[in-house]
């Protein structure tokens, strides 16, 4: 892949935006960590925890589709710890924290996702 695929850059985001959208959805139901502690929060846990899953793989794949030129343009994200989260979530699921969960969700899911949304902006001007 010589030329950077922008159109499948904007795609990931797209579906990173929606399932962004998905998470803050379903974690509007949790009022505090302990929820997450119940049978049914541990449901929503495990979603939540898939969906962030995804997210980051799908962030590892578009610092390599634009060769680590795009997520740097948007430094005020962690993308390092966006991409580490998920590795504990694929390879250490049993040790998952619930409150770093809570944490990501409650407060720096509005920003991430305030940012994916300016990325696709961005990418659509450009193109």
């Amino acid at each position: 892949m010589s030329e950077i695929d922008w159109e499948l850059i904007e795609d990931i985001l797209q579906k990173v935006q929606k399932a962004l959208m998905t998470i803050e959805k379903r974690f509007r139901q949790v009022p505090d960590v302990e929820f997450f502690r119940t049978e049914e929060g541990q449901e929503r846990l495990d979603g939540i925890c898939m969906l962030f899953e995804a997210i980051g793989e799908s962030f590892k794949n578009i610092d390599k589709y634009s060769k680590k030129s795009f997520l740097s343009r948007y430094p005020e994200i962690d993308w390092k710890n966006i991409i580490g989260f998920r590795n504990i979530i694929a390879h250490n699921y049993f040790d998952i924290d619930d409150e770093a969960v809570f944490d990501n969700c409650r407060n720096h899911l509005p920003p991430l996702l305030e940012t994916v949304e300016r990325m696709i902006n961005d990418l659509q001007r450009e193109t």
